[in-house]
């Protein structure tokens, strides 16, 4: 759990990096030096730069939207597992809640279908879950 929110953190740093690095190149390559300047705070720019500016936008707005769905979905796994782990059936440590899409995947060892059945209704239960595919082995 904690090497996934550390990857999910890492996802976001580049991507918030990426961002900064395009304004910067952009500003350089309108000839405005090395300076943190916002595409759309600069006056009197032609065609090229707006097809430019654009671009550069186009892909801050896409690395929004991915940095938002990481978080979102790092948070529906984190109130998986924070329910698994209240729960008395279900050993958390032994499953591995995995979350793409809404889609939650349940991968690891139970000691019986009951708890089997626990862990799921537990992920299907959880708001934003729209399925829940489950992977489970019970433990002979």
């Amino acid at each position: 759990m904690l090497i996934e929110s550390t990857n999910i953190m890492r996802t976001i740093f580049m991507l918030l990096l990426l961002a900064a690095v395009a304004v910067v190149a952009y500003n350089y390559g309108a000839g405005r030096g090395f300076v943190f300047q916002l595409p759309a705070t600069s006056s009197g720019v032609d065609d090229a730069g707006t097809d430019i500016r654009d671009r550069v936008a186009a892909g801050a707005n896409t690395a929004v939207s991915r940095t938002e769905e990481a978080v979102a979905e790092a948070a529906l796994t984190s109130k998986i597992k924070a329910k698994m782990a209240l729960d008395d059936l279900v050993k958390a440590a032994n499953i591995d809640v995995d979350t793409s899409r809404h889609i939650v995947t349940l991968t690891g060892d139970v000691a019986s279908a009951e708890e089997r059945r626990r862990a799921v209704r537990l992920a299907k239960e959880t708001a934003g879950v729209t399925e829940v595919v489950d992977h489970l082995r019970i433990r002979k």
